[in-house]
């Protein structure tokens, strides 16, 4: 998914926060894409092993839509595939892992 023309009209009028938000949905929708390219798979077919309507997996994949970290766990263990990934925590290591995203 591409932003166009009316979505960057949109984000001009957010907040910082919002705009962040925006960017990690389409990341997250462009993610799951790309996963369902590479698997040879389609939205319905993503539906199907998610036990949900096609126009429920459009509006999700849309980039405007705010999922929950359940939903996204649950179309991970159904592509097989992290979608996410998240730093683990570690106590000793905490400095360098910080350290490293800067």
């Amino acid at each position: 998914m591409k932003t166009n023309e009316l979505m960057n009209e949109v984000r001009s009028t957010m907040s910082p926060a919002m705009k962040k938000q925006m960017d990690l949905s389409v990341s997250i929708a462009n993610c799951i894409y790309a996963i369902l390219e590479k698997k040879g798979l389609t939205q319905k077919d993503l539906a199907t092993l998610l036990g949900k309507t096609e126009t429920e997996v459009s509006r999700w994949l849309s980039g405007t839509h705010n999922l929950t970290m359940a939903t996204i766990a649950k179309i991970s263990v159904a592509l097989d595939t992290d979608i996410i990934q998240v730093i683990p925590f570690d106590k000793q290591s905490k400095k360098r892992k910080v350290a490293a995203l800067m």
